[in-house]
């Protein structure tokens, strides 16, 4: 996985390698959202402050209270991994631009079982976080898994218990795996989760209850899977192949995606690519495209353009997914109209 890290790393910071000059008349910025870049935004902030002065300061809230700030105005930018969709964007007049890509994952407690050895297929994932499949020894799961000791042991749902673009993802993937996942606990940012479910804030929350938990089972971004060296489940992916979550894996699913529409958000679930991770997802930038201070929206174009151009390889380091050039490319033509 660090061999695949630092192959993608290399690649992205040579074709970003070149320096972004910035102007000293950007304004200190703020911004709230999604918790999966968090780590990233940070980075950046720290790094952009030392090459500039100039501040930013990400609150990580949550996706549902990133769209909610930046409705409200009372953030520079908002940060949601669940892209707003084309008609509401045009009804707000916000620009939405990806930042960074990653994957939700499967994380397990499991004892026994070692980080990705468990398998699963996207139906049985799905009749598991809907509570159908309630033990790890399950025939559904044995089925999967011949040869593996699977424990007689009761199976804990660790689930996001705030409004969050990761559940969105997850939930839409399973969704489209199972009829009875959408029309039990649904496609959204939020879920309504079974009686063996716990929640967790962030995906800090869910990790922790997963870590603490026997027999739990969660997902997270990979970012914080890997920070947090958890156990990965190994998911079938369409092309038929059980796939443990790399970056590589994760590029690999956006590497067909058609990133030129509005609000640069393709549907990047569940991709044909022999080697595509399942749940794959992008994490997204909000801006008033015509905001009432004008040293604010030039902070915010400045910060992440000087991101793109300069903060790849931090992200890689992190765990998280550059975008590919030619996609980092569009977008800072997409936030020339931040105004």
């Amino acid at each position: 996985m660090r061999t695949l890290n630092k192959l993608a790393q290399g690649a992205v910071a040579t074709a970003l390698g070149l320096a972004f000059s910035v102007s000293a008349l950007a304004a200190d910025i703020t911004g709230a959202g999604a918790t999966f870049p968090y780590a990233i935004y940070t980075k950046w902030a720290e790094a952009y402050q030392k090459a500039t002065g100039n501040k930013v300061n990400y609150q990580a809230i949550g996706s549902s209270g990133g769209v909610k700030q930046i409705r409200a105005k009372t953030v520079d930018f908002g940060g949601s991994d669940a892209p707003v969709k084309e008609a509401d964007l045009d009804a707000t007049g916000l620009v939405q631009v990806p930042t960074v890509m990653g994957g939700v994952t499967l994380v397990m407690n499991v004892p026994g079982i070692e980080s990705g050895k468990l398998k699963l297929d996207g139906s049985t994932a799905a009749d598991i976080f809907r509570g159908a499949i309630t033990k790890w020894n399950d025939p559904a799961i044995a089925r999967l898994n011949p040869g593996v000791t699977l424990p007689n042991l009761a199976i804990t749902v660790s689930h996001r218990s705030d409004g969050s673009g990761t559940t969105y993802a997850f939930t839409h993937y399973l969704a489209k795996q199972s009829i009875a996942f959408k029309r039990e606990v649904g496609a959204g940012n939020t879920g309504n989760w079974p009686r063996n479910a716990v929640g967790g804030k962030g995906n800090a929350g869910v990790a922790t209850n997963v870590q603490k938990i026997r027999g739990s089972i969660g997902y997270v971004d990979i970012a914080d899977a890997l920070s947090n060296n958890m156990n990965f489940i190994a998911l079938k992916n369409r092309a038929g192949n059980y796939i443990v979550p790399t970056q590589q894996s994760v590029a690999d699913a956006a590497s067909g995606a058609d990133f030129n529409v509005k609000g640069m958000a393709p549907d990047l679930l569940d991709q044909l690519h022999k080697n595509a991770w399942p749940i794959t997802s992008a994490t997204y930038m909000l801006a008033y495209e015509k905001g009432s201070d004008a040293a604010k929206q030039k902070g915010v174009v400045d910060f992440f353009t000087w991101s793109l151009n300069n903060g790849q390889k931090m992200a890689a380091d992190l765990g998280f997914v550059a975008l590919p050039p030619n996609i980092a490319k569009m977008v800072e033509a997409e936030m020339k109209k931040i105004k």
